[in-house]
């Protein structure tokens, strides 16, 4: 197995993708966006970040967070979401012998995408991006159809239009599966 090690840079922005186990015809993230938003609740309390933009999706959420100036463990408050999530749901997923042996759940996928955040543009891109994901996957025609995303709060504090559709395609790697 690789010795994989993921960056730590104390007060930085960071965009994440953040999937589930299994993908195909699941809804459980947004028929469970309740527990997902006291999850992350929780965490924030011991745990400070701010969440600068967010989208929660049927399968995978994407999300723009920037750390304390002190802190930069990022994978700490993953791992304590993903807890607390899988806590907060009856146990029904199907899970390997290997996640039996280790007590672990099968909700989540264990590696999620991170980016550092460059500059201001690349900011602005990820943050359409976000926005944008419901459309980009069919599940909308306008980006501000979909309930569970910052665009609504992005509107209220006169950050976008209610009626801004965002571009068809921002470009560059998001971490998404292709294919």
């Amino acid at each position: 197995m690789a010795n994989y090690r993921r960056p730590h840079a104390a007060g930085a922005t960071w965009f994440f993708t953040v999937a589930l186990a299994e993908r195909r015809g699941t809804q459980l993230l947004v028929e469970h966006v309740a527990e997902l938003r006291t999850a992350i609740r929780t965490v924030m309390a011991r745990h400070p970040f701010q969440v600068d933009a967010m989208v929660v999706l049927p399968e995978h959420l994407h999300c723009l967070w920037t750390l304390p100036p002190e802190d930069g463990h990022f994978a700490t408050r993953w791992s304590l979401i993903k807890a607390n999530f899988s806590r907060a749901l009856p146990v029904d997923e199907t899970r390997s012998a290997s996640r039996l042996q280790r007590g672990e759940r099968g909700i989540w996928q264990h590696p999620f995408w991170e980016h550092l955040i460059r500059d201001e543009t690349d900011f602005a891109r990820h943050v359409d991006y976000i926005h944008w994901n419901p459309v980009k996957h069919g599940h909308v025609s306008r980006a501000g159809d979909w309930p569970y995303s910052s665009f609504h709060r992005y509107v209220r504090e006169g950050k976008l239009p209610a009626d801004w559709g965002g571009v068809g395609e921002t470009g560059g790697d998001f971490g998404e599966p292709r294919g």
